[in-house]
């Protein structure tokens, strides 16, 4: 399989605080690869440094055959990179619709060969159909987040990344989610979840890496991402030991 992303040896911080430590992975085309591990393990900030908004200090970033590392935010996503952000950094005062009408605008400079249309998004995330007109900020924290995630698509993303996307959501909205997710699969976008929550990580993902103080400690291949959930370096990532 062609790789969608490569990540390689990346280090990156805060100023002089040190924070990713020789980071690499990859990511295929058409692949769903969850990135786990406690709070404070560098998973948030791995997100920044993909998407430009952290500079690198060391190692490389490439999209397909494109090294992208010095690349701004917007150029990553006119080369396919979309992200939902944990906290979704949506316009709250606008309504859903303005908020998708931005992304779309922007996404159709791509002209990618079956893009993703609003009709597309609303069938994703029926919740939403009857909130466009309403403003974003007036959204429970669910709805909010589907928005998040059907604006990131209107970007015609090869790559979708979901920070924490459980984050304080109700389990009948990660169930959609997840369902959402599979028919993403079946359209051929390649997904990086970052995720604290395990068990959703190994519903949702096909493999993974184990991040723990700014490194990734493990890769977990397909084989045996079913048990991870029972596996003893994942449990000393997030325990200590």
């Amino acid at each position: 399989m062609s790789k969608t992303i490569r990540v390689e040896k990346i280090d990156a911080g805060y100023g002089r605080i040190p924070i990713l430590h020789q980071v690499s992975l990859s990511i295929s085309t058409n692949e769903s690869v969850a990135i786990i591990g406690a709070n404070g393990a560098g998973k948030s900030t791995l997100v920044r440094a993909i998407c430009g908004l952290l500079p690198l200090t060391a190692g490389n970033i490439y999209l397909g055959e494109k090294c992208v590392t010095h690349l701004a935010p917007h150029d990553r996503v006119t080369h396919g990179i979309g992200v939902v952000l944990e906290n979704r950094h949506l316009f709250g005062e606008l309504t859903v619709r303005a908020n998708l009408d931005l992304a779309r605008i922007k996404g159709n400079q791509r002209k990618v060969p079956s893009p993703f249309t609003l009709s597309d998004v609303l069938a994703l995330f029926p919740f939403i159909r009857d909130r466009l007109d309403a403003a974003v900020e007036l959204l429970s924290g669910g709805e909010q987040q589907m928005v998040a995630i059907g604006r990131a698509l209107l970007l015609q993303p090869d790559l979708l990344i979901m920070d924490e996307p459980s984050t304080g959501l109700a389990p009948k909205v990660l169930r959609h989610i997840v369902e959402a997710v599979a028919e993403l699969r079946k359209r051929g976008i390649s997904i990086l979840i970052v995720e604290q929550n395990v068990a959703l990580a190994s519903e949702i993902a096909d493999r993974g890496y184990v991040m723990s103080l700014g490194r990734v400690i493990y890769e977990i291949q397909e084989e045996k991402w079913k048990n991870i959930q029972v596996d003893d370096v994942l449990h000393k990532a997030y325990l200590g030991g």
